[in-house]
């Protein structure tokens, strides 16, 4: 099982196992890491999901969406997603993401 990497924004990490299929946010709400807030369960509605994601892992996560690109119009968009749109491959395992100080 992949192992992802969650790190919050005063620098407490969390390594977790997530299952393949699953989205980088579910990870996270199942074993209570906080820092994403995840207010709209996955929809892609709330933005309050935002993981920093560091830019050598870029070219293993498709491209947002239209709809997540327009919720983070305006922000750094390169390395800036939303973490229920991101889904879990073994590719991921060792993935790295860091939480902003707050979510909007």
């Amino acid at each position: 099982m992949p192992k992802i990497t969650y790190i919050e924004a005063d620098g407490a990490s969390h390594t977790l196992e997530v299952p393949v299929g699953e989205s980088v946010m579910r990870g996270a709400v199942m074993k209570n890491v906080p820092g994403i807030l995840a207010e709209c369960g996955g929809a892609c509605a709330c933005a309050t999901c935002q993981v920093f994601v560091d830019a050598a892992w870029m070219d293993k996560i498709p491209p947002p969406q239209a709809m997540e690109a327009s919720m983070l119009d305006g922000e750094d968009g390169v390395t800036r997603r939303l973490s229920c749109q991101i889904t879990v491959t073994e590719a991921l395992d060792g993935l790295v993401v860091r939480m902003p100080k707050t979510q909007r």
